[in-house]
């Protein structure tokens, strides 16, 4: 059975289109992440990690996140990642190798297909539209979780209306990373139904949000 995203893309198709473009952004992503580097270190804090604690960064792209995840969980916790962009993966383990770090676990997969050896206590979606918006990814991903995990998100969203000549080229740029570039008028509409406690705060004068939750048991 093919699985279809709501755009009526494939989970495989988005995948393909998706990997693409990381393939041809990956030598430069890095250092186009300056602006959001403020919404990554609100958002981690989000999750209120604690030394011992297991961490998901879904879709963990280079790895920008991993220290500070690593940070929080000390060395007596466990930090765990995926990305399917082997390009954009590759740089991730050279970040981890050059460090030393013994508990950050990285692996080359799609979400639907993540499998973890323990749930975790709280899951990272840093701008993972993709992922967000496939219901076998978002079903999968929160499997991982123990009842009552933190969830913390950052993405990307149109502008409100009255600035809605803006959202073109909110499209545009959404157009430029992610398989399915759409449905940016709730992103977060396929995950916040299953979470507890769900809290969002728009950013970027309201082209981003922040929001957060607890899955729910």
């Amino acid at each position: 059975m093919t699985v279809r995203s709501p755009a009526g893309l494939s989970d495989d198709a988005i995948r393909a289109a998706s990997i693409e473009k990381y393939r041809h952004r990956a030598a430069g992503y890095d250092s186009t992440c300056g602006p959001t580097w403020p919404i990554r270190e609100r958002t981690i804090a989000l999750l209120d990690l604690q030394p011992g604690q297991a961490v998901l960064d879904v879709g963990c792209g280079t790895g920008l996140s991993l220290a500070r995840l690593r940070e929080r969980v000390g060395d007596e916790g466990c930090v765990y990642a995926f990305d399917q962009s082997p390009d954009m993966l590759r740089q991730a383990r050279d970040r981890v190798a050059t460090a030393g770090w013994r508990n950050v676990h990285l692996y080359e997969t799609p979400a639907q297909g993540l499998t973890l050896p323990a749930p975790v206590d709280a899951l990272l979606f840093h701008y993972t539209h993709d992922v967000l918006r496939s219901p076998s990814a978002v079903e999968r991903l929160l499997a991982c979780a123990r009842p009552g995990a933190a969830v913390a998100i950052a993405g990307i969203k149109y502008f409100p209306f009255w600035l809605a000549p803006l959202n073109i080229w909110v499209y545009y740029k959404n157009h430029g990373y992610n398989g399915a570039p759409g449905e940016l008028r709730s992103p977060w509409d396929r995950i916040a139904p299953r979470l507890d406690g769900w809290h969002l705060t728009p950013t970027q004068y309201g082209m981003g949000y922040i929001a957060s939750g607890r899955v729910r048991a």
